[in-house]
């Protein structure tokens, strides 16, 4: 079989805190994106979406993107990595500038973009992103692309997402020590709705929570912008601590359980099932019911949604998402967690599945490479930009030089 080009490929590696998976897109000649390989292996480095352990982190990743090397029959040369974790701030900007030539230009949307973003933020943090929701012309809002609109001034309303330098460096320390670039880090919960969320969803106003290991991310949506993002400190890790803890087992048999027998609910697990638990060291194993299982599955999901909710109150858009909620993540698979969340949240809750992708199904339909492949749906967003300027050529930076000095003289 003949490799393929890899100028055509795009790799998404999510870095987790339970396990690192790596995804391979290959661009279709029609614009679409096709999964042809996937990798995942355990991660250990991890804790809470920060790198906590260099080498471990380092393994994880080379095993991963190996594995989907393999299957895609490819040679990755770099990758769109995930970030997530507490560290993680954002916040809402205005920026205002000039319309220097009587028409909004790609230069003056470039100028407001720095205004929006002139702001002061802690000397270890770093801005990720600076989202545009809308731009405003001479007081005419809602605008998502001003170029070409009349105007003598131009405002721009942005979502900043900054990191903490550290942590996005350990990071790319980890993904270089494999002999791989790093494209762009990117913010997971913001790779994973490019993955799940429809826009008819985004417009109206949608909370997408992905549930991870380690943390569980929130991103809110309307009028088809990001408006709000935070990270919660509490995710899958704890049920199955949780599990652990109760059933007096290790953490890797807790696990196991949790994915094989565990139910949000009590009333999704028959009472008269049950299920092996092993015991720690030399302790023989033991027969317990499968509702016990939920009935200590249950509290820990449902102190998450309350968390959620809290949030969504305290940031005032808990009365603006008409649309719902969409949860993700491998930890959001379990039967009875959209009836669970939705007791809690009192508004529609759906699963979000990967979309606008084909290929492996296994990838396709699964709620845990959403982040994984909204980081390849990001990374084709991208890439018409830079193909456009490289086509122009000379013309296009003659053009955007004889806007500059049509707008300062």
């Amino acid at each position: 079989m003949a490799r393929r080009e890899e100028r055509k490929l795009l790799v998404g590696l999510d870095v987790g805190t339970s396990k690192c998976a790596a995804v391979v897109g290959q661009i279709t000649p029609d614009g679409e994106v096709e999964i042809v390989g996937r990798g995942e292996h355990a991660s250990r480095g991890m804790n809470r979406g920060d790198v906590v352990n260099i080498e471990q982190t380092t393994q994880a990743i080379k095993r991963a993107v190996e594995n989907a090397e393999h299957m895609a029959n490819c040679r990755a040369q770099s990758v769109y990595v995930g970030i997530s974790g507490t560290h993680i701030r954002s916040f809402n900007s205005t920026g205002v500038a000039p319309v220097r030539a009587g028409s909004v230009s790609e230069r003056d949307v470039d100028s407001v973009m720095d205004a929006a973003r002139a702001i002061a933020i802690p000397a270890d943090q770093k801005i990720l992103h600076v989202i545009p929701q809308e731009f405003v012309v001479d007081g005419r809002e809602g605008i998502h692309d001003p170029i070409g609109m009349h105007g003598v001034r131009l405002e721009a309303k942005v979502h900043i997402v900054t990191g903490s330098i550290s942590a996005a460096q350990n990071i790319y320390k980890c993904v270089e020590s494999c002999g791989l670039k790093v494209d762009k880090l990117i913010l997971q919960h913001l790779a994973s709705s490019y993955a799940t969320l429809l826009p008819d969803e985004r417009d109206l106003g949608v909370c997408m929570v992905d549930i991870g290991g380690g943390t569980s991310d929130i991103a809110v949506f309307r009028g088809g912008s990001i408006r709000h993002t935070a990270v919660l400190p509490i995710a899958g890790n704890q049920v199955t601590n949780d599990i652990s803890v109760a059933f007096r087992t290790p953490a890797p048999y807790a696990e196991e359980l949790k994915v094989q027998y565990g139910v949000a609910l009590p009333q999704f697990a028959a009472g008269h099932e049950e299920i092996e638990v092993r015991g720690v060291g030399d302790q023989p194993p033991r027969r317990l019911s499968r509702l016990t299982l939920a009935e200590v599955i249950k509290p820990r999901y449902e102190e998450l949604f309350r968390f959620v909710r809290r949030e969504l109150h305290r940031s005032e858009w808990y009365e603006l998402i008409g649309g719902g909620v969409v949860l993700t993540g491998a930890s959001a698979q379990m039967p009875g967690v959209v009836e669970l969340a939705e007791q809690v949240f009192e508004l529609p809750v759906r699963i979000g599945m990967p979309h606008n992708v084909a290929g492996l199904k296994d990838v396709t339909r699964n709620p845990a490479y959403a982040t994984a492949v909204g980081l390849l749906l990001y990374g084709r967003q991208s890439r018409p930009q830079v193909a456009r300027a490289a086509n122009q050529g000379f013309g296009y930076w003659m053009q955007r030089a004889g806007e500059w000095f049509k707008g300062s003289f």
